[in-house]
């Protein structure tokens, strides 16, 4: 059988169209299943960023706000992430951590609906914990209240009440990809707006905000769009309502004349008025220097490698891993899988540090959540059958260590 599957693997990768992508990384020998949480490093992005401390800031100095182009690269760099997400030019703006962006655009929602009796902002229940905190705090602060609802319920939760509603399109701990166009049209037939965060679906899956009417999305550039640790995320306004968008943290950068330093506040015009301070320049151009992986390549392919991936893992797993020993909480229809595994697994926190030891680099969601991330442009099938045969060998040793009367109780 591993003959067999490693033979098979073998094929898919010749086949791959996007093999090609991983000499553009900075990897070693080990299976880096981890993309979903950190992307790997882009091999150019380290000359990039000695040139910015350099020149630019070492030599230039102030100048580098103007030759440097510094000071438009929010709006720059986030137009390069516009047809990732599926978005004309003009709608996203980067800056700020996605906790900040996920505040602006509830506020922001709320605003707009601008209907006191719509008293409800609704938050995924399964939401990963800093959006339902911020949406609560959010909520708080303009007198709403907050109504979390699985993305399952949610046409049963809207009504005439509801002003807002926040989702995450991946969910971060299962891999369940929501229907977006669906969920985003029972939104609007409520008449509220749709808030969408594309943190793990972004550069992994075809999103399709201009396509689908999404009023606001955030999003992070660390995961599948390789920008970094701690790179800055992203915020979408559709242009529809730009001009209505009353940011709530409206700091000098978003002004409509920000060096004129004036006391009152008047917003500048499209995306740029979702800028609050001084942008986070070395973080900021390291992300726009990884991008540069993302030239001529379709978002479609990736999605297609994407679920042939993790087809192929789960293919695997069932050959290689002890019957019984995990339970896969990533849905197998295509349709409602997002790029990532999620197994179910008692002693996940040995098991995971045993396949990280044995150059398996996944992560762990606790208490028994053993997940992997597959980042189409670097992970190969030979990856994901050499996960699956490592799980495989970690389960069952053990399994063998086990008293043999809690191994019998096991399936």
């Amino acid at each position: 059988m591993s003959e067999s599957l490693a033979a098979k693997a073998a094929v898919l990768d010749a086949a791959d169209e996007l093999a090609g992508a991983r000499e553009l990384f900075a990897l070693d020998d080990a299976v880096y299943l981890d993309g979903n949480s950190l992307g790997a490093l882009p091999a150019h992005v380290p000359d990039r960023i000695a040139d910015v401390v350099r020149r630019q800031w070492g030599q230039l100095r102030i100048r580098s706000w103007t030759e440097g182009d510094w000071w438009t690269a929010p709006e720059r760099i986030g137009d390069r992430i516009a047809p990732l997400v599926g978005a004309a030019p003009g709608q996203i703006v980067v800056g700020d951590s996605t906790s900040v962006n996920v505040f602006k655009a509830v506020v922001g929602a709320v605003r707009l609906t601008a209907d006191p009796a719509r008293t409800d902002v609704l938050v995924d229940a399964t939401t990963f914990p800093t959006d339902g905190y911020i949406a609560e705090s959010a909520a708080r602060m303009t007198g709403r209240r907050i109504v979390p609802v699985a993305p399952g319920e949610l046409a049963g939760a809207l009504g005439p009440a509801t002003a807002a509603v926040l989702l995450n399109h991946v969910d971060y701990r299962s891999g369940r990809l929501h229907d977006l166009p669906s969920l985003t049209a029972a939104v609007h037939a409520a008449g509220a707006l749709a808030v969408w965060d594309l943190c793990h679906s972004a550069g992994a899956l075809p999103v399709g905000l201009d396509a689908h009417g999404v009023d606001l999305a955030v999003g992070c550039t660390y995961k599948y769009l390789n920008g970094g640790p701690g790179a800055p995320a992203y915020l979408y306004v559709a242009h529809r309502h730009q001009a209505a968008f009353d940011t709530p943290l409206p700091g000098w950068t978003s002004h409509r004349d920000p060096f004129a330093m004036t006391p009152g506040y008047a917003a500048a015009d499209g995306a740029v008025r979702g800028r609050v301070g001084t942008p986070d320049i070395l973080s900021m151009l390291a992300l726009e220097a990884a991008l540069d992986v993302w030239d001529g390549v379709s978002v479609d392919t990736v999605r297609a490698k994407s679920l042939a991936l993790t087809d192929f893992f789960l293919e695997c797993v069932a050959a290689y891993v002890p019957a019984g020993a995990v339970t896969s909480l990533t849905p197998a229809a295509h349709a409602e899988r997002g790029s990532q595994v999620a197994l179910s697994c008692a002693d996940a926190p040995r098991v995971m540090d045993e396949l990280i030891a044995r150059g398996v680099i996944g992560d762990l969601r606790r208490p028994d959540v053993l997940r992997f991330g597959f980042t189409p442009l670097y992970v190969g099938f030979a990856d994901a059958e050499r996960a699956a045969r490592v799980l495989g060998e970690v389960l069952s040793e053990v399994r063998a260590e086990m008293p043999a009367e809690v191994a019998a109780e096991r399936p």
